[in-house]
């Protein structure tokens, strides 16, 4: 009876509303983050998607001000950095760090500006920042189900193009493919990313998540695309975990999601140091 009791009382937990949209939220901000977040890892452009999602806090700060939604001006703000750290950084590649942290710091200086000239308290702003699960909406689902399958869509589509680039630019160059448009595609792809992972673990914690269980995979397995089903997997344990904590304790499921995926991150991490 002892074993059999807390798993009836997880079971009585699907006859709400809203654990059922955060069961559905953490399976698709765990396919897009172990997607994204292993060419993220591979590249080596966790400075950017970090600029990227920092930078969209400017919308959201925005869509208080205006009355918009959040999300959505969230997502056009973080599509525009992304094309906007792509085009200037390729065309001045010696300044590409400066412009990198000059977009994060001016999209989270938006952000706060507006805030701070938005009449009264907003009650959900910390969920934007940190994240909570337990707080997707109807409207949050429909939205991530979009982005999923554009996300997945395209990224079957060129996958070869996305691979070649990441491994090798100056060779795909040479053989004619477009790696500028290319790259340009892969930063936006990481943008629609970051919106679906903002209610998760919140847009301070987003790069966390996109790049700790790719991280982590990338320590188990050399092969690509091994490294993206296991993302996809520790991704989908550490949002299932932060899920049940957060209900649990009564606390943003961001923190607890990060925490879950450094402890397995430094597993991982000390157990290959040991061999």
């Amino acid at each position: 009876m002892g074993m059999v009791a807390p798993f009836k009382y997880m079971l009585e937990l699907f006859q709400y509303s809203f654990f059922v949209n955060a069961l559905l939220a953490g399976i698709l901000a765990s396919i897009v983050c172990g997607i994204i977040g292993s060419f993220i890892v591979v590249k080596k452009i966790s400075f950017i998607s970090g600029s990227i999602a920092h930078s969209s806090f400017g919308g959201i700060g925005l869509a208080y001000f205006l009355g918009w939604n959040p999300v959505l001006s969230a997502f056009i703000f973080a599509i525009l950095s992304a094309l906007s750290i792509g085009v200037v950084s390729r065309k001045n590649k010696k300044q590409e760090d400066t412009i990198i942290g000059a977009v994060w710091a001016i999209g989270m200086a938006i952000g706060l500006f507006f805030i701070y000239l938005t009449p009264g308290y907003s009650s959900d702003l910390f969920s934007y920042l940190f994240g909570n699960i337990l707080l997707v909406s109807n409207f949050d689902i429909l939205l991530m189900v979009i982005l999923n399958v554009f996300i997945i869509g395209s990224v079957v589509l060129f996958f070869r193009w996305f691979v070649s680039l990441i491994f090798d630019e100056e060779f795909s160059r040479v053989n004619g493919i477009k790696t500028f448009s290319i790259y340009l595609f892969l930063l936006s792809l990481i943008a629609m990313s970051v919106i679906v992972l903002m209610k998760s673990v919140g847009i301070i914690l987003v790069i966390a998540l996109l790049t700790l269980p790719a991280a982590t995979a990338q320590l188990l397995s050399r092969k690509f695309v091994n490294i993206i089903y296991l993302a996809i997997i520790f991704s989908l344990i550490f949002n299932i975990v932060g899920l049940i904590v957060s209900f649990y304790l009564n606390i943003p499921s961001g923190p607890i999601i990060i925490f879950v995926a450094a402890i397995f991150y430094l597993i991982a991490w000390f157990t290959k140091l040991k061999k």
